[in-house]
């Protein structure tokens, strides 16, 4: 008889399912023997212009060292984001994507005897980092689909290490605006670290949401995650990072991976920063983006959940898997967030403008069906 190593994993690792991701277009051609010419993918919040032209370029300008090591300390993307944000080097953690700084998290502060808390509906990897250091979650009821402040302050104990939060939310866009960030910080005790996952601010830039990055210098047990996976285009590359206090910064670099950023996502990052061109083209592209959507879904009857991501949840008042799977036969791939408790809704990537009116074409094509 074979070992049975499930058996043998950590306690927490053995009632964990594995992340599923959105459906990769090369999968659903195999699947359903499409073209994938044909398909559209609008389901892992992807920034549709594709790589800017100065990325391409740095990126060119760097194969030549493929046979060398990345600068395991990313000094070049630690200074240019020092520099762009008013911090110091000190402050900069860089991740594998923003994901790799939430499992930094959980690795350093999270154990057996611990807790995190974060927000129904909010992104899978609070609750899977956490159980996978053994911690107790604890996911505060949402209000309106989105973060109750309140109520998750009334969550925090003795043995709460961490709370995070995120905005705007993933998978429901919800969003909340400087005032109750500011409240909430004020109220958390000094020894819980606060994690404001800000992946999609860039999109909501000149909105109503609070910049975390203006609280740094007040809040010491704040910690700041962003990524280059969004809006600046580079989501294969895998890069994130973190600012936070010094402090903070020194303890995820002893349990970071040495080289946990590659080469070519370092040099990426750096040219997508200086590329304010590109960033302004893929907000514009999203504001239209959203628009076209709302005002196809409005024409069709449905309803959503106001969004200020590059996504929007659309509620069908009814479970979704059948209406996905057609929609997967038509060649167009949403995100069902059933896993996320929300079988009602399909979470739709905001594409190109001929993206869209596909999504939308298939959309009234499957609803007209039943």
């Amino acid at each position: 008889m074979s070992c049975d190593f499930l058996a043998l994993a950590l306690p927490g690792v053995q009632k964990l399912s594995p992340y599923v991701p959105g459906k990769p277009v090369e999968e659903l051609a195999r699947e359903l023997d499409l073209d994938p010419a044909g398909i559209v993918k609008l389901a892992s919040n992807e920034n549709p212009l594709g790589p800017g032209g100065k990325v391409l370029a740095a990126i060119q300008a760097a194969l030549p060292e493929l046979t060398r090591y990345p600068d395991g300390n990313g000094f070049a993307l630690k200074q240019a984001l020092a520099s762009r944000y008013g911090v110091t080097a000190a402050q900069v953690t860089l991740g594998n994507g923003s994901n790799d700084i939430l499992d930094l998290v959980a690795r350093a502060w999270l154990a057996p005897g611990l807790n995190a808390v974060f927000s129904q509906f909010a992104f899978a990897v609070y609750p899977i980092a956490t159980q996978a250091a053994g911690a107790e979650g604890r996911a505060v009821p949402a209000r309106d689909y989105g973060h109750d402040l309140d109520a998750m302050l009334a969550a925090i104990d003795a043995n709460t290490r961490v709370v995070f939060l995120a905005n705007p939310n993933n998978p429901t866009g919800t969003w909340f605006a400087a005032a109750a960030l500011e409240r909430f910080l004020a109220a958390v005790p000094e020894q819980v670290l606060v994690v404001l996952d800000e992946a999609y601010i860039e999109y909501a830039e000149g909105s109503d949401l609070p910049d975390g990055l203006d609280y740094l210098a007040r809040h010491a047990n704040l910690l700041v995650s962003r990524t280059f996976s969004k809006a600046y285009g580079l989501a294969a590359l895998r890069v994130g990072y973190a600012l936070s206090s010094p402090q903070v910064a020194d303890v995820l670099n002893r349990v970071r991976q040495p080289f946990n950023v590659n080469s070519l996502a370092l040099t990426a990052a750096c040219a997508a920063l200086l590329d304010t061109d590109y960033l302004a083209a893929s907000r514009q592209l999203n504001d239209a983006g959203m628009l076209q959507l709302e005002a196809g879904l409005r024409a069709l009857g449905l309803g959503w959940i106001p969004s200020k991501g590059n996504f929007i949840a659309v509620d069908f008042a009814r479970d979704t898997t059948t209406l996905n799977q057609a929609l997967l036969r038509e060649g167009v791939i949403v995100r069902p967030v059933g896993g996320y408790g929300m079988p009602n809704f399909l979470r739709v990537s905001i594409g190109t403008e001929r993206e869209n009116s596909r999504f939308l074409e298939a959309l009234a094509k499957v609803l007209e069906r039943g």
